[in-house]
């Protein structure tokens, strides 16, 4: 829904308020909107990619940016509202962050911030957004107590979507140098080392304390590290890249019990892993930025970081990450605090959808049937032939404290089979 939606948004006006020609300093106007006059001429990213290109190629930044910010709803927050959230951000977040640190024009490029693929517009921008929404929405029910299980939905699914990350982050880091250069083999190099050396450390701190090789521990720590070069990757030698993997993989490691300090229910630790990550990638940019390594594509001329002898670097990287972080959390929470006014737009769903679960209520299908089986099957709510098996053609399942049977004896083991081969 994310990429629907802001595939859309980045069409109608993102792309023309974050890369105008004649942008601002703080976010760019309507030249563009539509993609009108986006097409061949030299883009705001470089002269060598034509406007219509650098515009598709950014889209993909901003609509995983939105995917991330908005699983904070995750078990608990309404389609609608959240689908408005996706346009409303992107606009008023997204793009002028967008703006400032990759256009041109932007305040952060004009100090001379360096965040090569998305430090503060992606991750720390998604991940206050997403800190700002579990703060709105509240705890999920059961939340604290033996009713939540904070068990891996599917760890085979971790695995192959961390598969996918990985190989798609060359696409963030390697494509950001907007040419197939020896920038562009770089990125990538450091890009995989810093994912590997995150796994490795989320998994040993993990191991510390439960004595168990966590392969949902490894995928964690291969995303922090994956964030946390995503701003370096362009201006960092390789040697390096090992020390963004293990201070990325321990910073948002420990990162995920501040949830617990701040009493939300960050339940996919986005905030963690995006923003905190985010943070530590920017602050060890100002410190192994080198000017020879940007220069690798021929074109880039910068003072680089505290390795260069240029101390002033990690203040511009604080001021740039502080400023997105301050920014996207205060203007997501005004957001949803508007939002949540509107009739019809409330952020959170009712008792009743979270006990059915948001795959039913909200959106009326199942991803496993299994689900559906054990619940009206095994559980003891088996129905007629001519009741509907949707939630909406249903008593309520609140204070359920018995099992009823629609069968006029207690089903045997045959019951069972002939109404799971229905």
């Amino acid at each position: 829904m994310a990429t629907g939606v802001i595939s859309f948004q980045w069409f109608f006006w993102g792309y023309s308020l974050a890369f105008s020609h004649s942008a601002g300093r703080y976010i760019g106007n309507l030249e563009n909107i539509g993609f009108r006059n986006t097409l061949a001429a030299p883009s705001v990213g470089s002269a060598r990619i034509p406007d219509l290109l650098f515009a598709v190629y950014q889209g993909m930044f901003a609509a995983i940016t939105v995917a991330l910010a908005v699983g904070a709803a995750a078990e608990r927050g309404r389609m609608l509202p959240c689908v408005i959230f996706m346009f409303v951000w992107s606009t008023l977040i997204y793009d002028p962050i967008a703006c400032w640190t990759w256009n041109t024009s932007g305040w952060v490029a004009k100090m001379g911030g360096l965040d090569f693929a998305g430090g503060t517009p992606v991750h720390i921008s998604s991940g206050s957004a997403a800190l700002a929404y579990s703060l709105m929405l509240g705890k999920r029910r059961g939340h604290g107590t033996h009713e939540l299980n904070y068990r891996p939905h599917n760890v085979t699914h971790i695995i192959i979507g961390t598969v996918f990350l990985w190989v798609g982050w060359f696409g963030f880091n390697a494509g950001s140098a907007l040419s197939a250069n020896m920038r562009a083999v770089m990125a990538a190099v450091v890009t995989n080392l810093a994912a590997s050396v995150g796994g490795v450390t989320w998994c040993v701190l993990d191991y510390r304390l439960e004595k168990k090789w966590s392969a949902v521990g490894f995928c964690s720590g291969v995303v922090a590290g994956l964030v946390a070069i995503t701003p370096a990757s362009g201006f960092v030698p390789a040697w390096s890249a090992p020390i963004f993997g293990m201070v990325g993989g321990a910073a948002c490691n420990y990162a995920t019990k501040l949830k617990f300090v701040l009493g939300i229910d960050d339940a996919l630790d986005i905030f963690a892993e995006h923003a905190i990550g985010g943070l530590v990638g920017n602050i060890l940019t100002g410190f192994f930025a080198a000017d020879y390594i940007a220069h690798l594509d021929g074109v880039t001329v910068i003072n680089g970081g505290w390795l260069n002898h240029h101390w002033a670097q990690m203040g511009y990287q604080l001021a740039d990450s502080l400023s997105g972080f301050a920014y996207s959390f205060g203007g997501s929470c005004i957001i949803l605090f508007a939002l949540n006014l509107i009739p019809g737009c409330s952020l959170r769903a009712s008792e009743e959808s979270e006990v059915l679960g948001m795959d039913d209520a909200e959106i009326g299908e199942f991803a496993y049937d299994y689900v559906e089986l054990t619940r009206d099957v095994v559980n003891g709510q088996i129905m007629d032939d001519n009741e509907s098996k949707y939630s909406a053609d249903r008593g309520s399942p609140m204070n359920l404290t018995e099992k009823v049977f629609a069968h006029p004896h207690t089903p045997d083991d045959d019951d069972i089979k002939a109404h799971a081969s229905e």
